[in-house]
This record gives C-alpha cells, sequence and structure tokens, in this order.
C-alpha cells in the first residue's frame, strides 16, 4: 500500500503542475501576444498614438480614467477616479458595463489570459 500512495502522490503533483503552472504564468502576461490581441480586439477603436472612437491608450497605465484632455469620455467614466492598473483594467476588460456602469464602451474580454497580455502590452505603452 505505502508504495501505491507515493505513486498516487507523484501523480497528484503532477497533475497539479500541469493544471496550475499555465494559470499562475498567464498572470503575468505576454506583451508580444498582447500587441496582436490589441490589435484584434482594441484596434478598431482604440490607437495607441491617436484618439479614435475611444482614446489613445499610450501611456494609459497609472493614468486615471478620463483624463485625456482632448477626447469626450462619458461622465460616468470622468467621475470614476479609476486609476487604470492591473487590477483596474482586467476588470474592465471583462465587463466595462458592470465596473463603471453608464460608461460607452461595450467590448469584453472573456479568457483572462487574452486580458493578462493585453494588459501587459499595455504596460509597455508609457509616456516615457
Amino acid at each position: 500500500m505505502p508504495r501505491f500512495l507515493g505513486l498516487l502522490v507523484r501523480t497528484l503533483l503532477v497533475v497539479y503542475a500541469v493544471v496550475f503552472a499555465p494559470t499562475a504564468q498567464a498572470a503575468d502576461g505576454s506583451a508580444t501576444r498582447g500587441e496582436k490581441l490589441y490589435g484584434a480586439k482594441c484596434g478598431g477603436c482604440h490607437s495607441i498614438e491617436t484618439n479614435r472612437i475611444g482614446p489613445r491608450h499610450r501611456g494609459v497605465f497609472g493614468r486615471t480614467a478620463g483624463t485625456v484632455p482632448d477626447f469626450s469620455y462619458s461622465r460616468a467614466l470622468q467621475e470614476s477616479e479609476v486609476v487604470w492598473n492591473d487590477e483596474s483594467l482586467d476588470s474592465w476588460l471583462t465587463n466595462p458595463a458592470v465596473f463603471i456602469p453608464g460608461q460607452r464602451m461595450f467590448v469584453r474580454v472573456g479568457k483572462a489570459d487574452d486580458r493578462a497580455d493585453i494588459i501587459a502590452y499595455l504596460k509597455q505603452q508609457s509616456d516615457d
């Protein structure tokens, strides 16, 4: 019986590593993959450098929501006092209407890995 338990424990450890290791890694995100996802999921309305239907995203990480001076934001976004960081961007991309009711964005990014990758890309797009 002890030999069986040892095999069972080793098997469970391998299963745990296979199932949970990618999730922990995904939390960091891939900026390279995020750039492609940004183009596909965000690029229809947003640009890094210029305002379009949505505001430009250069320097969005660490910025207070609704504060790009030459963009017309919803009152809800202007009054939200949200600062864009990993957590707030993840909540926003998950469901903007729930995160800040009354705002005008309707696009949602359902997969946590995709959100993490987009956030990693946005984090690289600083005002430096």
